[in-house]
């Protein structure tokens, strides 16, 4: 074993600190400059050569370490597969990570179509890269996919061996990208998709790099295969627990339906009401059950649907964990019963449940005709206060307090009105009833105008005019059974106090509801600031400040605060047709600068900024934001 002599001994303190390649020059250069014989330098030469072979293997097991390290992480997610999105992120996050490229992400086949399409990506700024599709034998991916094999290049747009199309060539060169490495995600005999690493300058991808991709994508498949098993053996299971479930509570239906029956009859001889049927419907039935409409809190946005099936059908319906059973009278929707906890209803439950809804319309009916009078005198007040705006405002807080109504208190004005009429007086009849019963439950007022319904009602703590038009919008239409457009005004501070306020934000209310038709929302509602800049034109007051707040002001704040040139950014980007190639070029930056500042624009304005709607917005935003600018 040869003994290490003084030619060795700088090579080896600079192998113990890991010192980069260049610096192993240094110890031949000094005793070159120091006129050491060529004995001398020649073992040092050899050291040299030595020392660098012994690096590069040093390194060589280090890289293969880390990407050993990776491989068994990412086998462990596979262990406690939980959510398959999650998975396929970190796959592709590592892939970018070990091979140190500017962008990586994966596309699967799309059997139905005959195409492939973006999954996950990572480091990609181009919403229309993010988007592409590229079919079998289109472009690099197309071809691994087609024929199952990696394909690499150096300059993607050279190669001729893949067969280029504009779709797929205009969103490479708006993402920018140059280097490109595809593998497949092969899963038994056929591939399921395509795992891509990319540089957006030009580069070589080594054997061993190609050969770890592959190792990613082998499990990006097993994945994906683990996760669509995982689904069939939940829905098995499932399947499982419901026939047992069935048979477990059938012997008992009878009884129980016997024991309601009872009930609900000693309910109507002694006068109850509507909470006391729910109360008798929920022991017997063994679950939770709430009465929504009419009086009750709304029927809930994600069982509408639900209920409207059960008024069409008169049957109980059932969506996911609730059973809904909707209460109607004469064709008119009055509200539902909602069962929780008995998601396994026997039919004669489901009937008993449908028995309830009857007698909860019918005690509903009886308590209606004691109303009528009372939205009668709500609907005059109303009306006095949009066309006598110079009454007496003592005697108009009096007349509200009789009704319990705070006319000092901040209130809304809504116009509602039903879209496609199928019989005019009725409908409207209908909406204006379902209107009065929301006001006299919220101590507010509605009265039928101009062919429509319009209601003051107060301002909740928690609530503003945009909100509580959508919520409006839904009562409503879920009352008549159609489309209900609401247009709402901005607050109106105390109207008792300044009655013509009510007249004018009418107006303001009718301009809103007018312009969702207009735009084809019907049966939506909305108020001046869900119309971005074009609530500007519907509303009394010119909020520019605030509409330029709320569309960029996260990005113009974070400016401020960090020294940064976004707003700046995300203007070029826009005036350069949204490509960040054209954009770098603009800016006087590498591309990969204008790739870092999207990637912060999207985590500060949402992933859909660059939708168009909201890219018209953030356009209009700017534009506002520069003509301020140049103002102060």
């Amino acid at each position: 074993m040869p003994a290490y002599g003084p030619a060795d001994a700088p090579y080896l303190r600079l192998l113990a600190r890991g010192a980069p390649a260049e610096e192993y020059e240094r110890p031949v250069l000094a005793a070159r400059a120091e006129g050491a014989a060529p004995t001398v330098l020649a073992e040092l030469e050899q050291a040299k050569m030595l020392a660098l072979r012994v690096r590069a293997e040093m390194e060589g097991r280090r890289r293969r370490e880390a990407e050993l390290s990776a491989l068994f992480e990412t086998a462990g997610d596979l262990a406690g597969l939980r959510d398959l999105d999650s998975v396929l992120q970190a796959i592709v996050h590592r892939a970018r990570s070990l091979l140190g490229t500017d962008v990586a992400y994966l596309s699967l086949i799309d059997r139905k179509v005959g195409d492939t399409y973006m999954r996950v990506t990572e480091g990609s700024v181009s919403a229309r890269f993010q988007r592409v599709r590229l079919g079998m034998g289109e472009g690099l991916g197309g071809l691994v996919a087609q024929t199952a094999m990696p394909y690499v290049t150096e300059s993607y747009f050279e190669d001729e061996r893949f067969c280029h199309t504009s779709p797929i060539d205009s969103a490479v060169h708006d993402e920018g990208l140059v280097a490109i490495l595809g593998v497949p995600l092969v899963l038994g005999t056929g591939v399921i998709g395509v795992l891509y690493a990319a540089d957006r300058r030009a580069r070589v991808f080594e054997r061993e790099q190609i050969a770890l991709l592959a190792s990613l994508a082998s499990l990006a498949a097993v994945a994906i295969d683990t996760a669509n098993l995982l689904e069939e053996t939940r829905s098995a299971l499932a399947d499982l627990g419901a026939a047992n479930e069935t048979i477990r509570t059938h012997s008992a239906a009878l009884e129980r339906a016997s024991e309601v029956h009872d009930r609900l009859t000693e309910l109507v001889l002694r006068g109850g009401d509507v909470d006391d049927v729910a109360h008798a419907v929920a022991q017997v039935l063994a679950g939770t059950v709430r009465v929504v409409g009419h009086d009750h809190e709304p029927v809930p946005g994600d069982l509408a649907a639900a209920v409207a099936r059960s008024r069409k059908d008169g049957r109980a319906v059932r969506q996911g964990d609730t059973w809904a059973a909707a209460v109607t009278a004469g064709g008119e929707l009055l509200g539902a019963l909602l069962l929780r906890g008995h998601p396994e209803l026997d039919p004669v439950d489901q009937r008993t449940l449908e028995r309830a809804a009857m007698v909860t319309s019918l005690l509903l009916l009886a308590r209606r005709n004691a109303a009528e009078a009372e939205q009668r005198f709500r609907g005059e007040l109303l009306d006095d206060l949009l066309d006598a705006p110079h009454r007496d405002p003592r005697l108009l807080r009096e007349r509200a307090g009789r009704l319990r109504a705070d006319l000092d208190a901040p209130h809304i004005v809504l116009a509602a009105r039903i879209d496609d009429e199928t019989d005019g007086s009725s409908d409207r009849l209908r909406l204006w009833s379902a209107a009065s019963h929301i006001a006299a439950t919220h101590r507010g007022l509605a009265a039928a105008r101009d062919g429509g319904t319009v209601l003051l009602l107060p301002l909740e703590p928690d609530a503003d005019a945009s909100s509580t038009a959508r919520r409006i919008a839904r009562q409503l239409g879920t009352a008549v059974q159609a489309a209900v457009t609401v247009g709402a005004s901005s607050p109106v501070a105390a109207p008792a106090g300044r009655p013509g306020s009510v007249a004018l934000a009418y107006a303001e209310a009718q301009r809103c509801g007018d312009a969702l038709r207009a735009l084809g929302r019907a049966g939506e509602g909305a108020a001046g600031a869900d119309f971005g800049f074009l609530g500007l034109l519907l509303t009394d007051a010119r909020d520019v400040d605030g509409f330029v707040h709320r569309t960029i002001g996260t990005v113009a704040d974070y400016d401020v605060r960090r020294g940064t040139e976004l707003v700046r950014t995300l203007d070029a980007y826009f005036s350069s047709g949204m490509s960040p190639v054209r954009t770098k070029d603009a800016l006087h930056v590498h591309v990969n600068t204008v790739a870092q500042r999207l990637e912060r624009i999207s985590h500060l304005l949402g992933p859909d900024w660059q939708s168009p709607d909201r890219a018209l917005e953030i356009q209009l935003a700017l534009r506002l934001h520069r003509l301020s600018s140049a103002q102060d």
